[in-house]
């Protein structure tokens, strides 16, 4: 038994010690560099992370990287690419998460393959029963690139280009998004917390389907919301935007009664800045009616004069335009003067 003993600690006196030297010990430099690019498409966080080898003179593609065989997309262990919201891979659905990414590359045609195996050492324990998609895409020429990247292109806002680039070889897979659905989904959820009990939030999330010309049910009952909060020209305005894209202009009307209201308390610039703002919705008739709002209660003001002048402008109604224009510039001060004036001027000669 003693002589067992000892044949067996000699054994280990052997072998520890090498098991020891082969494992890393020092952080050094990797000869393929890590790197890791991030790219959000409206709320979803798109991050790849990959080691970067270099061509160091050698034959790349067919040679180094062999066609027709799995490979990890770049150097080292797993090349991992991360999804925060579901998404489609050139037009295939794939659900939020990790995934290893490897790529079959041929001289015509590449296989990028999603694995929900992303843990592995690169492609050496590849299984394609752990596929969670399979894409193609066309490989093109590009001018040469020493080292390894991905890079995302042809950037849209709702959706991107993720390209694979090295040696005199690009390849590519769009990632498209839902962008209006998963932020109706992210409003939901932002509703039901301490965002939710101010009028604010209620108003940026109606005000949001508005500008996308979406939800306008659901978004009426947000700007409801924000009204019973607290009831200003703001979310009174956005009210009356749903209400005319909802085409029901007889309660848009009422609503803009209500808003002439709120507007009272309002200081000047503000309301200017309210009836530009109108301006721009090319709603000529309510801006005018702001615009008489802020000329009534602030009748010594050159620049509600301006502004008004503007709108009938902008209306085509030369007319009011002018007469408008004059009572500005006999109270404008003398920098605005020159300016209005040859506004009037070139009225005139029309």
């Amino acid at each position: 038994m003693k002589t067992q003993k000892r044949a067996l600690l000699a054994l280990l006196y052997f072998i520890l010690p090498m098991y020891f030297l082969a494992q890393p010990v020092l952080k050094l430099p990797q000869v393929s560099q890590y790197n890791e690019i991030k790219q959000t498409i409206g709320l979803t966080d798109v991050t790849i992370a990959y080691h970067s080898p270099l061509v160091n003179g050698r034959k790349i593609w067919g040679d180094l990287i062999p066609y027709g065989k799995v490979w990890r997309a770049g150097a080292n262990d797993n090349t991992i690419i991360t999804f925060s919201t579901d998404v489609k891979i050139n037009g295939s659905a794939l659900q939020a998460g990790t995934y290893g990414l490897h790529m079959i590359p041929n001289q015509d045609e590449w296989t990028v393959i999603f694995s929900k195996n992303y843990t592995s050492w690169g492609s050496f324990f590849y299984k394609q029963d752990e596929d969670a998609l399979r894409v193609t895409t066309k490989p093109e020429a590009r001018e040469f690139q020493e080292w390894l990247d991905y890079n995302f292109t042809d950037r849209l806002p709702a959706s991107s280009k993720v390209t694979l680039s090295w040696e005199k070889v690009k390849a590519s897979f769009t990632v498209e998004v839902d962008v209006i659905a998963i932020t109706l989904k992210r409003i939901r959820e932002q509703l039901r917390n301490t965002a939710g009990f101010g009028w604010h939030a209620w108003e940026e999330a109606a005000h949001y389907c508005i500008m996308n010309k979406t939800n306008y049910e659901e978004a009426l009952k947000w700007i409801d919301k924000s009204i019973q909060r607290e009831e200003n020209y703001t979310n009174l305005a956005a009210k009356k935007q749903l209400l005319i894209l909802m085409g029901n202009p007889t309660e848009a009307d009422k609503v803009m009664k209500k808003i002439l209201l709120a507007l009272e308390v309002v200081d000047e610039n503000k309301v200017n800045l309210f009836g530009y703002e109108l301006v721009n919705e090319n709603d000529i008739k309510s801006a005018l009616e702001v615009f008489k709002l802020n000329v009534k209660k602030h009748p010594d003001s050159w620049n509600v004069y301006d502004s008004m002048a503007e709108a009938y402008n902008t209306d085509g109604d030369k007319k009011l335009a002018l007469s408008n224009y004059k009572t500005a510039v006999a109270k404008a001060p003398q920098n605005q003067k020159e300016r209005i004036q040859g506004i009037i001027n070139t009225l005139e000669k029309k």
